[in-house]
């Protein structure tokens, strides 16, 4: 491991020779300097603009589930699947896609984990059997099952290049004789209610990363919890803010900022970089909410209240921009050749596009909505390269 010496933990060597690095327990001593104090009320006014916007919004419950999609495709994506926000947004209405099925039910599985600890914390608060529960749902049926889903792990695992061993890797998290103790101190910082919540939930990321306490998935239950923590204090009525779009934009930097806290005790940098990427993502979410839902209220204009089945489906293209006639069909309650004149008015109109090829099975796009759903996270605003 590289870490020799560290001021916010300890490095132990290990009976069989390796060392590894022990985090200290939270709360840090960090420096309040005017960089902070701007940079953290930069990101409060931005979250709190989201929190007010998106209830505002007409359809926030609906325009919710593709920003769910795209944060489990970019979260899925910094950990190596490759299934794109279109192929997970296709497989959910029923259309086959051409894309490795362990990659496509990683991907599913973090939605099913996400929706799964929502529900939890109107019972649960967030503890360590919690994140048992939805590491379980997770890691179920995928690469890594293997990895004792909904388990903390029994055995040593560690970071590096790909082929690097215990006694070569970056960085070894705790050993397991030490885990359960630094889980303990991490449940009870996890109500730590002093510190302003984004600080709060930024250290909270960073020490769960340093502790890795399952063997597969940390990167993924890491994120997930940035968001169950900005429900659970109330930061955010519903989950609409995801870092995963400006981690995977900035990886390099992601994983050089959580290093150098553990390696350099660099907690102020760290802070101020978790902050720039709330700033950005709460700008970035709410700009395309926005102009998703300025599309359908001006395509239910043009398709008119008289058109019933179409408007509708106008609708359902907030929740999934693909569609077929089956789908409709289903999702609707009505005849199928009712929901295919509905889809081919709505393709005249030019809201929806055919994708596929032939006359059977046919698959329309309304290629707006998804456009402005795979744009790329703009971060120059956060001053990082």
């Amino acid at each position: 491991m590289d870490i020799i010496k560290s001021p916010t933990g300890r490095v132990v060597k290990t009976l069989t020779g390796y060392q590894a690095f022990i985090p200290d327990p939270l709360p840090p001593k960090f420096e309040w300097n005017d960089a902070l104090v701007t940079t953290l009320s930069r990101a409060d006014h931005v979250l709190g603009m989201l929190a007010r916007e998106g209830v505002r919004l007409p359809n926030p419950h609906l325009l919710m589930r593709p920003f769910i999609a795209r944060e489990a495709v970019l979260s899925s994506k910094i950990e190596g699947t490759q299934a794109t926000l279109g192929e997970i947004l296709a497989q959910e209405a029923g259309i086959q896609v051409d894309r490795n099925p362990d990659d496509i039910r990683e991907v599913l599985n973090y939605i099913v984990a996400l929706e799964y600890g929502v529900k939890r914390l109107k019972d649960l608060p967030l503890c360590l059997r919690l994140l048992k529960e939805i590491h379980e749902n997770l890691m179920q049926g995928v690469r890594g099952a293997h990895a004792t889903p909904g388990e903390f792990r029994r055995s040593q695992n560690w970071i590096g290049s790909p082929g690097c061993t215990l006694n070569t890797a970056k960085y070894v998290p705790p050993t397991p004789e030490e885990l359960m103790n630094c889980l303990s101190s991490f449940e009870k910082f996890l109500h730590f209610k002093t510190l302003p919540p984004l600080i709060h939930i930024a250290m909270c990321h960073y020490q769960f990363e340093a502790i890795h306490p399952f063997l597969d998935g940390n990167g993924r239950m890491g994120r997930l919890l940035i968001t169950l923590l900005l429900i659970e204090r109330k930061v955010l009525p519903t989950p609409v803010l995801y870092l995963s779009a400006f981690f995977e934009a900035t990886r390099d930097e992601y994983y050089r900022q959580l290093y150098n806290v553990s390696s350099n005790g660099t907690w102020n940098d760290w802070i101020l970089y978790f902050l720039h990427g709330v700033t950005i993502q709460a700008s970035d979410v709410l700009s395309r909410a926005e102009r998703i839902n300025t599309l359908i209220v001006d395509w239910q204009i043009q398709v008119g209240q008289s058109e019933g089945v179409a408007h509708l489906i106008v609708k359902q293209l907030a929740v999934n921009p693909y569609i077929t006639a089956k789908k409709a069909s289903e999702t609707l309650g009505v005849a199928f050749t009712t929901a295919q004149r509905a889809i081919t008015k709505l393709e005249n109109l030019g809201i929806l596009s055919q994708i596929s090829k032939g006359k059977r099975d046919r698959v329309y796009c309304a290629t707006s909505i998804l456009c402005i759903l795979e744009e790329p996270t703009k971060i120059s605003e956060a001053g990082l390269n």
